[in-house]
């Protein structure tokens, strides 16, 4: 595996093997289906797996915990926030089938038990959430539309329930109407990566 997952994170030798695994899982994968970008994938590890493990260093999720990833499309941040919290419960969620069911062969060669799936779009699902992940998936108007009833009101983490989106860029624009319900995160605070300079984490908490 890639050194810049160990570089970060004490790994156990079961979650070791499952990152590991992941890239000639894809790899694979991405012979039919395009879940990531051709020439990005030799990038895989850490602008797909490592971005996705920011949401683990500022959010640490307590065990049992119900987490829905809203857009999962190759299963990402889902897949590898599930390898790092094996006792947080995952519902990766997509409107695309073929998506989800790439995602489903990846789960099952990983042998995720913490991870199930659903081929919706988010406004079908009608489940609540403690929190709500997402990946690039719209702008945050719409992702607080999508899923603001579907975060639950029992708060039990010391960080607020609510949608965790990673985004890159200017997000002025993006998040003012929200005003004290937003927080914002740097991943370059905990990420040394040039491609991490302009990441952030948008908290939006219920």
């Amino acid at each position: 595996m890639d050194n810049i997952i160990n570089k970060y994170f004490n790994l156990s030798s079961c979650q070791s093997d499952q990152f590991d695994k992941l890239f000639s899982i894809y790899n694979l994968l991405n012979l039919n289906i395009n879940l990531i970008s051709r020439k990005d994938f030799e990038h895989f590890y850490e602008r797909h797996v490592l971005h996705s493990l920011s949401i683990a260093k500022f959010f640490p999720f307590n065990d049992g915990s119900n987490i829905m990833d809203l857009g999962t499309g190759g299963g990402f941040p889902g897949i590898p926030l599930a390898i790092m919290f094996p006792k947080v419960n995952f519902h990766l969620v997509d409107s695309i089938g073929k998506k989800i069911n790439a995602v489903n062969e990846v789960i099952l060669d990983l042998d995720l038990n913490n991870v199930t799936t659903s081929h919706l779009r988010a406004e079908e699902v009608n489940i609540e959430f403690d929190f709500i992940v997402s990946r690039a998936v719209s702008k945050l108007n719409k992702l607080n539309l999508w899923s603001k009833d579907k975060i639950s009101s029992n708060h039990s983490h010391s960080f607020k329930n609510g949608l965790i989106c990673l985004k890159g860029g200017d997000l002025i624009s993006e998040t003012k109407k929200f005003k004290q319900r937003v927080i914002i995160k740097s991943i370059s605070d905990i990420f040394t990566e040039d491609f991490f300079e302009h990441k952030k984490i948008i908290h939006l908490t219920k």
